[in-house]
């Protein structure tokens, strides 16, 4: 089972940018298509971005333009460059894996989940 950790969240303003990374402690992320979900407060638990083991990515549409999801596997590490955020991109920020990114679901309907990190965007 993976063991994901879910790093570079914070406070920032809106317009500014933050980049998030996901890495597992215990095993490589080569193989695996990795999902980003936001957890925002008194919503559902949404999709934002997905990448697959070959590098394809895939956006909703609403950080379309400006969240970038990348991977850098000599890291072992799966990175969400977020630029212009926005109030309503606050919440609280998962990696997990494997995900069918095509849906952002969970492969065997389940994945193994970071800890969690809170994403704040507010003046």
């Amino acid at each position: 089972q993976l063991q994901l950790v879910e790093s570079g969240g914070g406070l920032v303003q809106p317009g500014e940018s933050l980049r998030l990374s996901c890495t597992a402690s215990n095993s490589t992320l080569d193989y695996y298509a990795i999902g980003w979900f936001r957890q925002a407060p008194g919503k559902d638990r949404e999709g934002l971005s997905c990448i697959t083991a070959n590098g394809e990515s895939n956006y909703v549409d609403s950080v379309k333009g400006r969240f970038t999801v990348s991977r850098d596997k000599a890291k072992n590490t799966v990175y969400l460059q977020m630029d212009g955020l926005k109030p309503e991109d606050t919440g609280v920020y998962y990696c997990a894996a494997p995900v069918y990114c095509s849906a952002y679901l969970c492969y065997e309907g389940i994945c193994s989940w970071g800890q969690g990190i809170q994403v704040t965007v507010s003046s």
